[in-house]
This record gives C-alpha cells, sequence and structure tokens, in this order.
C-alpha cells in the first residue's frame, strides 16, 4: 500500500516564487502578445466578424422586398437596376461588452514535454487573440480586475501592460475572476485550468451569471494531467503553496486520480449547462487556433441570440 505525507505550507517560500513568476511572465509577455496576434490574424482570415441586420448606419448589403414589409426601406435607385424590388440593409451596431478572464495563477505554470507550451501561456495567447478579434468585430472588451471594457485597437497591448503593472503590484493572482454580477448583455470568458474547489468555481459562474450574462468556460490542460505516468516513489508539489506529497507507489493512484478528475469536469460542465453557459476542454497540445475559432463561434452564436 502506498505510503503518503503531507507537509504544512510555508508562506514566506511560496511569495518567492510567485514573484519570481511575475517576473518570468513580464519577460515573455512581448513574444506572448506577438503570438497572439498572429493567432488571430490566421483565424480571422476569411470571417467576416460581426456582420449581421440590424439597427446602425453602416450599410451592409442589398436583399430582395419582402411583402409586408415598410416600403420606406425600399432602396428605389437600386431597384430601378432590376426587375425586383430591393431593401437595403444596415448592419447591427449594437456593442457587446466582454469579459475575458486569464488565469494566471501559479498551477497554470506547469508544462509537460507533451505540450506545446505551457497552460499560463496558452491560456493567455488564447485570451489575447480573442480580445483581439473581438474588438475588430466592434465589441468591447475587458478584463476583470485588470482592465476596464474598450473597444481600442492596441487591445493587446493594453492587456499585456495591464498584466505587467499587476505583476507588480500583487504577487499571487487570484485563480478564479470576482464574483460580482455583470450586466445582463455582457458575455463572459473563462480560460484556465479550473482545478480549484468545485463550490467556488460554482458561486464564481453563479454570481456572475446572476444577472443574465452568458459566458463561456475554456478548460485548459496539459496533455499529461490526463494520463498521469507516473511510476514507483514520486514526490509532488502543491505550486500554490511549499505543500509537498510524496508517495511510495504512484501508479496505484492513476485509477482514483482519472476518476476523480472525470468527475470534477462533470461538475464544472453542468455548472456551466445550469447557466447556459458553454464549456469546452482544450489541451496544450493541441494548437491555438483550434479553441480560438471555436471560441469565436460560440460568443458569435451567444450574440445571435441576444439579438433576436
Amino acid at each position: 500500500m502506498a505510503d503518503a505525507r503531507l507537509l504544512e505550507p510555508h508562506e514566506r517560500a511560496t511569495g518567492a516564487l510567485h514573484s519570481h513568476g511575475a517576473l518570468e511572465l513580464a519577460r515573455r509577455l512581448p513574444s506572448l502578445v506577438v503570438q497572439a496576434k498572429d493567432v488571430a490574424a490566421t483565424v480571422m482570415h476569411g470571417v467576416h466578424g460581426r456582420r449581421r441586420a440590424g439597427v446602425g448606419e453602416t450599410f451592409w448589403q442589398f436583399r430582395p422586398f419582402t411583402w409586408g414589409e415598410s416600403t420606406s426601406r425600399i432602396d428605389w435607385r437600386r431597384s430601378a437596376r432590376d426587375d425586383r424590388v430591393y431593401v437595403r440593409e444596415r448592419e447591427w451596431e449594437a456593442a457587446h461588452t466582454v469579459w475575458i478572464w486569464m488565469d494566471r495563477s501559479p498551477s497554470m505554470a506547469y508544462v509537460s514535454t507533451l505540450a506545446l507550451q505551457s497552460k499560463l501561456d496558452r491560456a493567455l495567447v488564447l485570451g489575447m487573440a480573442a480580445a483581439d478579434l473581438l474588438v475588430r468585430g466592434g465589441e468591447r472588451v475587458g478584463s476583470p480586475n485588470l482592465t476596464r471594457p474598450v473597444a481600442a485597437r492596441n487591445i493587446v497591448d493594453r492587456l499585456a501592460e495591464a498584466m505587467i503593472q499587476q505583476g507588480r503590484r500583487e504577487a499571487a493572482p487570484e485563480e478564479l475572476p470576482p464574483a460580482d454580477a455583470l450586466a445582463p448583455r455582457a458575455q463572459a470568458v473563462l480560460l484556465g485550468d479550473l482545478l480549484s474547489d468545485p463550490a467556488d468555481i460554482e458561486r464564481t459562474i453563479h454570481g456572475m451569471a446572476s444577472r443574465g450574462a452568458l459566458g463561456h468556460v475554456v478548460m485548459i490542460a496539459d496533455p499529461i494531467e490526463e494520463t498521469f505516468p507516473f511510476h514507483g516513489h514520486t514526490e509532488f508539489l502543491d505550486v500554490d503553496s511549499a505543500s509537498r506529497l510524496s508517495v511510495g507507489e504512484a501508479s496505484a493512484f492513476r485509477a482514483d486520480y482519472v476518476a476523480r478528475l472525470a468527475a470534477h469536469r462533470d461538475r464544472v460542465r453542468a455548472t456551466c449547462a445550469s447557466r447556459g453557459w458553454s464549456f469546452a476542454l482544450h489541451r496544450t497540445d493541441r494548437p491555438t487556433s483550434e479553441a480560438l475559432l471555436a471560441l469565436r463561434m460560440r460568443l458569435e452564436g451567444a450574440q445571435m441570440g441576444g439579438a433576436r
């Protein structure tokens, strides 16, 4: 039978670890900004933003007149060039606010040899790329406890600068965003490993959605976290503290670990579903563009639903 012992955390050592992590993140951010912009440009290619019919001033397209519509919408000049009567449609211009939370807590720094990059770097690239796409589509983007919602074309640089400034002031970023209620027409995007206590995750999602805001949770996982390929005597370190767990035979824990991980994900997924939020699992051995395109489609789907 495997033996185990758990040591108590030491806050001073943990604080030093977090401070080092903030400095490392500040050093890597410029390259992550470039990655985010490149990924956003790749996904944007051939995608036409947030163009749909609605109330606005910008011309979108002509379409055939439908019986029962007001004749005031007819474009007589365009209709005179054809045998049909056409209506001039304008693009929907009611901008939405999207809040993007990128988990920067210590557990996100993990990376295995099977991954393309750490969970932290993947969350940041995905989050900043999503912000770039949304702003280009006419939306306002903000990040809880980081930046207010803006529709600035330099949103990626703004987010990166805000993270650097916050890292200088605060040693350890929170694992979850504040559970404050968002406006009914707002949307939230949560990007992280979501390995916090399920009750805390539920409290956060229910709080943010309490006024009807929609949301999208992307759980980011390193592929090794799903396989647990450990054997023999193994010592596990808790990156959120100085706790250590030493086990005599790690493989004896595999079945229980896999079952608990599946149960945890099912609970998070069920919490999202209870509020009409989407849930997706993204592994860091997959391309960032894959997750960004899927997230883009979910965001647009929610916006279209809210516009009707």
